[in-house]
């Protein structure tokens, strides 16, 4: 699941030992925050990985006042599994990550856990781009474990590269012009993230901080739809000129227990 506590920390023999202090410096910031986990999962191991973390690892951080919003099969990686936990505010983060990494769950499955990640650094931390553009709260009922998979399309994740911070500038612009587009042309944006600058209050899990990135949510019923409905987009100039690279493009799928769907 989440990550290699022991080898993150180095205190295999010692995780039942108090928490080291987080960064000092930045207050947490109010509203809630979302990480985006990509996780490289030892080939072979992916289907094995959603089914322990769907059988045991929703319920448990759910519990402690986490929202797991998604869980994915990337499209076009075998061996890489997405996810997407929310946090009501950065404050509250730390207590539950702590309350879970070294609560009774974790520790009961986390040697079944860890050998089938081959990488799990890979985590933006993020924060709604603007009011109301956060993932909606609630989504419906998510099935029980083992229950069999339900009818679920696309779900694509785009992370636009940018050149400025996205708060100067690009997120009025993504709102006031693509958003409208993107939901003309039949992609409805269900949420838009910038980075979360509050330094990371739960250092044993790294994420990526420092990066110029605005990420969006869209979905289709099908790859035909997504890919009809691009092709009824006008990018336009504008969008490519606030870009440092090319977007990341993420087609996933969500796994049988993934609200997002």
């Amino acid at each position: 699941m989440t990550c290699r506590i022991a080898k993150l920390a180095g205190v295999a023999a010692s995780l039942g030992l108090a928490m080291a202090a987080g960064p000092t410096g930045a207050a947490p910031a109010a509203g809630p925050v979302i990480e985006l986990r990509q996780y490289k999962i030892v080939p072979g191991k992916r289907d094995t990985m959603i089914e322990l973390f769907e059988a045991r690892f929703i319920e448990s951080q759910e519990a402690l006042g986490m929202r797991l919003v998604g869980q994915f099969r990337d499209l076009d990686d075998p061996d890489r599994f997405t996810w997407i936990r929310e946090f009501p505010d950065m404050a509250r983060r730390e207590p539950a990550l702590s309350a879970f990494y070294f609560g009774p769950v974790w520790q009961a499955h986390r040697n079944a856990a860890n050998p089938l990640l081959d990488d799990n650094d890979n985590v933006l931390l993020l924060r709604p781009a603007g009011p109301g553009q956060g993932f909606a709260v609630g989504g419906g009922d998510r099935p029980a474990p083992g229950a069999a998979a339900q009818p679920a399309g696309v779900v694509v994740a785009t992370i636009y590269y940018l050149w400025k911070d996205p708060d100067e500038g690009f997120a009025a612009f993504f709102q006031g012009e693509v958003a409208p587009a993107l939901e003309a042309a039949g992609l409805p944006v269900l949420g838009a993230y910038v980075p979360e600058a509050t330094p990371n209050n739960f250092p044993r899990l790294p994420v990526r901080q420092g990066e110029k990135v605005f990420v969006w949510f869209t979905r289709a019923p099908d790859q035909a739809a997504y890919d009809a409905a691009l092709a009824r987009l006008k990018a336009g100039e504008r969008l490519r000129g606030y870009q440092e690279r090319r977007a990341q493009v993420l087609r996933l799928a969500p796994t049988p227990r993934s609200l997002l769907r």
